[in-house]
């Protein structure tokens, strides 16, 4: 039965890289075949939706946001990791704070778009860099996966560190930080994966042009060109490459984190 499960795998992961690689797909053949609907009689390779793209003056913006969301998603991953690894090592010590990070777990983020707008406009920090940045500067998936990690770390070292008169800093910055490197990896991966993604949330509460994600830049494009799937497919394509950049470096420290989280 072992080929079954094997078999298993491989239709889940084609079935989740299909729309990865149609957008692929779709980005490099030429325009006349999509709307045919002559897509799979013959194969052909066209770089025909790019130059429409850069006819339209797509690419003259595009840059520069791709530059501002990869430093603005790597600055507010890099906080989520700061924080999440100071409350996380909070938790081991013992403070009672597990439950609320799992109830703020269970929660749909949509459901925190109105207050939280309302919070922003209050504090009048609306349409300005602090209003992509603050919400997520703590993520209580990254706390408890940093968590989990750190459970992993025998007691009795950190003990014998105390007894030699280490602090919290020293256990922190000499102890815990190397031996939570793999997980402090895994755990920026999917932060950085989960914030290059948004949408919604950018759109709603910074609206001008210095502040456009890539992600709010394709919606645009989308919203102008709603059927037209070659060079829409060729921008999300150019969008999604510095994720899978950042995912295949790292890809292995994800892989080695998530499988001994299972045999815990």
């Amino acid at each position: 039965m072992r080929w079954a499960g094997h078999a298993f795998v491989g239709v889940v992961v084609f079935l989740v890289a299909l729309p990865f690689i149609w957008m692929a797909y779709a980005a490099f053949i030429p325009p006349q075949l999509i709307f045919t609907g002559d897509i799979f009689s013959q194969l052909a390779f066209s770089l025909e939706n790019f130059r429409v793209l850069s006819q339209e003056g797509f690419w003259d913006g595009f840059w520069g946001r791709l530059l501002f969301s990869a430093l603005l998603t790597g600055g507010v991953t890099l906080l989520q990791l700061l924080t999440g690894f100071l409350a996380a090592y909070a938790l081991k010590e013992g403070a009672p704070l597990l439950p609320f990070f799992l109830l703020l777990l269970a929660i749909p983020v949509e459901l925190l778009l109105v207050p939280l707008y309302g919070l922003l406009a209050g504090l009048r920090l609306l349409d300005t860099l602090w209003a992509l940045v603050l919400p997520f500067a703590a993520s209580p998936f990254i706390v408890y996966l940093l968590f989990q990690g750190m459970r992993t770390v025998p007691e009795e070292l950190l003990e014998a560190a105390r007894l030699d008169g280490a602090g919290h800093r020293v256990l922190l910055t000499r102890i815990l930080l190397p031996l939570l490197r793999p997980q402090l990896i895994a755990a920026g991966v999917l932060a950085f994966a989960a914030h290059w993604n948004l949408v919604l949330y950018p759109r709603i509460v910074a609206g001008s042009k210095e502040l456009k994600t890539v992600q709010t830049w394709i919606t645009d494009l989308q919203r102008q060109n709603p059927a037209d799937w070659g060079p829409l497919s060729a921008a999300a394509l150019a969008a999604t490459l510095p994720l899978v950049i950042v995912y295949l470096l790292y890809e292995r420290r994800i892989v080695e984190t998530f499988e001994e989280g299972l045999k815990g």
